[in-house]
């Protein structure tokens, strides 16, 4: 409706003075009981995080007066009070989703509290991965986007460290730094797409702003070993370039071609302009700036701005037709 109505506006097909009555009738503003589901939903989102957060920061500001069993009685509780509360409000409704949110936190500091307690976390990344492997059924049986969100955030953060420790993953236990880079944009890209595939068949996966949460990650990581390839000149990973432009034109390809997506385009466009500027900055100065290469870098970057902002609206007036 959006979309369409967005193409009668450019269009002409309705007249200025009754654009705002067009919004009213097509429902695109809330009216009041719009508004009020937004505020319970809003207020139950930040009643859950302020919930778990507050146990973790009381547990971690008395943990000299609290004793063993009692910071367990607590956080075992309220895992148990979290999932009963699931099971009874129902799994498809928006309150048995935030309890189940709220139990997953809550598992995440019962292990660190083990952790922390009988001294088994030594290496961080064991609580992230263990963490993860728990959640993995909740996640499964919940069908629940964010829930999904959370649990690639642990395996992510679970890498990093596990690199940082080990110095490689795995199969390379002494590997470079850009290592790191190439493993989390090939973890990542591998979630994008199956992100992308499965929502075709599951409405609940369908929520936009979670896949581009995973592309914006994914191109961040392609966008740093590019960017490490020009700045460390012990790096000879001249693949990341290859690998860039092919990604590159896969990205244009799906979602201006298959799915229609502005959001993507728009951070493949800002990739090119960051990538494209270090780039020229590089071969300009050379370690020695001069205020004739600077003010050349800066009109070209605001050239480069200019010409994206003009494709994505012309990208914008296609896709709304």
């Amino acid at each position: 409706m959006r979309q369409q109505l967005i193409h009668w506006i450019e269009g002409g097909s309705i007249a200025p003075d009754r654009i705002e009555q067009a919004l009213e009738v097509s429902g695109l503003y809330p009216d009041g009981a719009g508004w009020r589901k937004f505020l319970d939903r809003l207020m139950l989102v930040l009643g859950v995080l302020a919930l778990t957060t507050a146990v973790i920061f009381f547990i971690a500001f008395n943990w000299n007066s609290l004793g063993r069993m009692a910071q367990f009685a607590l956080m075992q509780g309220l895992v148990l009070v979290a999932v009963i509360a699931w099971w009874r409000l129902g799994p498809d409704g928006l309150p048995g989703k935030a309890a189940l949110i709220a139990a997953s936190i809550f598992l995440g500091g019962m292990l660190a509290l083990v952790g922390q307690t009988y001294q088994t976390g030594a290496d961080t990344w064991q609580l992230f991965s263990t963490w993860a492997v728990l959640l993995l059924p909740w996640a499964l049986s919940g069908r629940l986007a964010p829930l999904w969100l959370l649990w690639l955030g642990l395996l992510n953060l679970a890498l990093v460290i596990y690199h940082q420790t080990f110095g490689g993953l795995f199969w390379a236990l002494f590997g470079s730094q850009d290592e790191l880079f190439w493993i989390l944009f090939l973890f990542n890209q591998v979630a994008w797409i199956v992100w992308e595939l499965l929502a075709t068949r599951f409405d609940w996966l369908n929520w936009r702003w979670a896949v581009r949460l995973i592309a914006l990650g994914c191109g961040t990581c392609l966008t740093l070993l590019v960017l490490y390839t020009l700045f460390e000149s012990s790096s000879n990973n001249l693949a990341a370039w290859p690998v860039y432009l092919v990604w590159l034109a896969a990205l244009y390809f799906v979602y201006r071609k298959l799915w229609p997506d502005l959001f993507m385009l728009a951070g493949a466009c800002f990739s090119v302009i960051v990538t494209s500027t270090t780039l020229l900055g590089k071969v300009l100065l050379g370690g020695s700036g001069t205020s004739a290469g600077l003010l050349f870098i800066a009109l070209v970057v605001i050239a480069q701005a200019g010409g994206a902002a003009v494709w994505l609206k012309r990208m914008h007036a296609e896709q709304s037709q």
